[in-house]
């Protein structure tokens, strides 16, 4: 298939685009530095999408932000512009597609979960209506080379004394791999027409903290000492993270994690055909990105 692949210079974008060169796809990329280019931030109508989706037989919508700025605001990138491309299939006659969400967004108040949901109602909407064959995927942590937050936690894992703030040392997580994850979506697009939100996380859940200790183990490093962070502490510095545009860390990212980011177990080792890499393992995938093959 022709498979329009939105947001395909990003971190998972990058990954999706190869696996769907691996399974016999030609991807269509369009992102800020695709040729031509298409800047989500302004693609808020139907109108805007309609001529990227001459031609193309399935759509696959990788966009995302961690933070909300002025030069990408959630608003946009997240509700408007997925909504109006899912418009426009629907009027160009691209039934299938995906969309890559985010598990644990359900009834959080952030603006992140937010836009996301809005996203995801529309897709499940049209779906429902029989005007798509949409499907919304919505993955727990995903963790490769490239990725803000995993960047994050390899370099918590360097230290050998951690403060971390209660929801890190007790919220669950299911980290999965960047390249199973585009894997999977590889595997689903064919048959997406099934419709409906499918919620994936790698074969093992574990805390964050718990999740740092295993990178840091997997490098044979001894244990670090680990002391939670006073409420009004972790308050501090997820501020502090707010005015930091970079960083992955701030006060949305202490909202989502007040709750379990966990999913079913052994769906992703289902669609790979092969049991899924455990967090144990997953510092080995960082050895390179995977090759961009995009048209």
């Amino acid at each position: 298939m022709r498979v329009l692949l939105a947001g395909a210079s990003g971190f998972v974008g990058r990954a999706v685009a190869h696996a769907l060169t691996g399974a016999g796809h030609t991807v269509i990329a369009r992102s800020r530095r695709s040729a031509p280019a298409l800047d989500f931030t302004h693609a808020t109508r139907p109108q805007d999408w309609r001529p990227h989706l001459a031609g193309i037989d399935a759509v696959v919508n990788a966009v995302g932000v961690l933070r909300d700025s002025p030069r990408a605001p959630m608003a946009a990138v997240h509700a408007a512009a997925p909504q109006a491309l899912f418009e426009a299939c629907a009027q160009a006659g691209v039934r299938r597609v995906v969309h890559i969400s985010a598990l644990g967004i359900e009834r959080n108040p952030t603006r992140y979960a937010q836009t996301k949901r809005a996203a995801d109602a529309a897709l499940l909407r049209l779906t429902q209506a029989g005007a798509l064959d949409g499907l919304v995927l919505r993955p727990s942590l995903v963790f490769g080379s490239g990725g803000a937050s995993s960047r994050l936690f390899v370099a918590l894992s360097h230290l050998p004394l951690l403060t971390l703030p209660r929801p890190v040392l007790h919220a669950r997580v299911q980290p999965l791999a960047v390249d199973e994850l585009a894997e999977a979506v590889a595997a689903l697009l064919p048959t997406c027409g099934q419709g409906g939100l499918m919620e994936l996380g790698g074969p093992e859940a574990l805390t964050l903290a718990g999740f740092i200790a295993s990178l840091r183990a997997q490098r044979g490093a001894t244990p670090a000492r680990v002391l939670p962070l006073p409420g009004w502490a972790t308050r501090a510095s997820a501020w502090l993270g707010d005015q930091v545009p970079v960083s992955p860390w701030c006060s949305e990212t202490l909202a989502l994690l007040a709750t379990d980011n966990i999913a079913a177990p052994g769906r992703l080792a289902h669609l790979l055909g092969r049991p899924a890499t455990p967090p144990s393992a997953l510092l080995a995938t960082l050895a390179g990105p995977p090759a961009a093959h995009a048209a």
